[in-house]
Parts: C-alpha cells; sequence; structure tokens
C-alpha cells in the first residue's frame, strides 16, 4: 500500500471502463477528479469481457487518462477494483511515472493493474486501446 498524503496532489492513470464515456466513468464519482491529460504507458492490455486488465511493462502500449484525484475517490476507486492489502485482489495497485501524449513533466500515477492470474487464455487487445474494441 502506498501512504497518502493530503498535502500532495496524486494522480491516476485510468486505461478502461473509469475512461471518460466508459461504463464507470471516473467523473461521475464524488468527489469529481479533474481530468489532467491523455497519456499511454508500456503494458499489455487484455480482454476480460466487460472489462479489461492491463499487465504493465513490455514492448506494448496501453491507452488511457491521467486524473488528479484525492484520497476519498481512491479509496473508492480501490473498491471498485477489489484491491486487497496482501495482493490477492482482482487487480494490484501500483505507482509508475507516466509522461501525458501532450508532453510536459511526467506524474506518478496509480495504475490498476490486473492480477496475473485473470488473464491467462484471454485475448489482448491489439493497439492497446480498449476503445478500440466496443
Amino acid at each position: 500500500m502506498m501512504p497518502q498524503s493530503t498535502n500532495m496532489p496524486r494522480y491516476v492513470f485510468v486505461y478502461g471502463t473509469l475512461r471518460s464515456g466508459g461504463r464507470n466513468d471516473i467523473a461521475r464519482f464524488h468527489p469529481k477528479p479533474e481530468r489532467v491529460a491523455d497519456a499511454r504507458i508500456a503494458g499489455t492490455l487484455y480482454d476480460l469481457g466487460a472489462y479489461p486488465g492491463a499487465v504493465l511493462g513490455g514492448p506494448g502500449e496501453v491507452f488511457g487518462e491521467i486524473y488528479r484525484i484525492t484520497p476519498e475517490l481512491e479509496a473508492q476507486l480501490d473498491a471498485l477494483e477489489e484491491v486487497k492489502p496482501d495482493g490477492s485482489g482482482e487487480y494490484i495497485k501500483r505507482e509508475v511515472p507516466v509522461e501525458p501524449d501532450a508532453g510536459g513533466e511526467g506524474l506518478s500515477c496509480l495504475v490498476y493493474e490486473i492480477h496475473p492470474e485473470r488473464v491467462r487464455g484471454r485475448r489482448v487487445i491489439a493497439g492497446g486501446d480498449w476503445f478500440g474494441v466496443r
């Protein structure tokens, strides 16, 4: 688990149903997050049916959006993504550097990485864009 500070801004990179226009659009949460930029990270995106899961690293890219969030919203996202302190949940919360597509300073972002056991036998989403498969 990452320490939460009320003084430092927190950012999250979302790549699936939490993206703008998605089924779980992050803008519907309260307090409402601030959209910062479009971005991409190194990883592989898998189709899990109703939602995707990203495995970080490797030569592929995963497309998404960066939002500034509060600790209260982070707790809601942890619950939605079924994050567990022992790492056994559906998703594992990571913190990785993310460069906005438009340039500028990179940001340290939370990313919800799918638990590796959940992607066995699942189809890779070519191109890394969940919205490209809908």
